[in-house]
């Protein structure tokens, strides 16, 4: 009996590989094994950088709110601390909206926050 390769499903296979691999420069976009290669690196890349995203945008949070807070005479530790310690329940996310977009709103975060001794 004859060997059977199933030539449509390795093609089928191949072809998908090339087409993710469109736009990239060189062999990469269209020799299978060198693009098979390059596909799987970028789908590590983006898999491990969907993780990454959300601690860079925690960073940029951060950097907000700490030059929100130093317009009021108070260092980024500082002004968490005094928020969780009030119970003011706002994430660094709306902090930072509120930092951004609404100064006088954090404004009134601050004046909340800070001692009036």
């Amino acid at each position: 009996m004859p060997r059977s390769t199933n030539a449509v499903a390795s093609r089928r296979r191949r072809k998908k590989i090339i087409k993710q691999a469109k736009g990239y420069f060189g062999r990469r976009k269209n020799v299978y094994t060198v693009a098979k290669n390059a596909v799987e690196k970028a789908m590590e890349y983006s898999y491990r950088d969907r993780r990454k995203k959300k601690g860079n945008f925690r960073a940029l949070w951060i950097q907000r709110i700490n030059a929100a807070a130093r317009q009021y005479d108070m260092s980024y530790s500082e002004f968490i601390g005094k928020v969780n310690k009030k119970g003011i329940v706002l994430n660094r996310k709306v902090l930072a909206d509120l930092a951004m977009n609404h100064p006088e709103a954090f404004e009134a975060v601050v004046n909340e926050v800070k001692d009036r001794t």
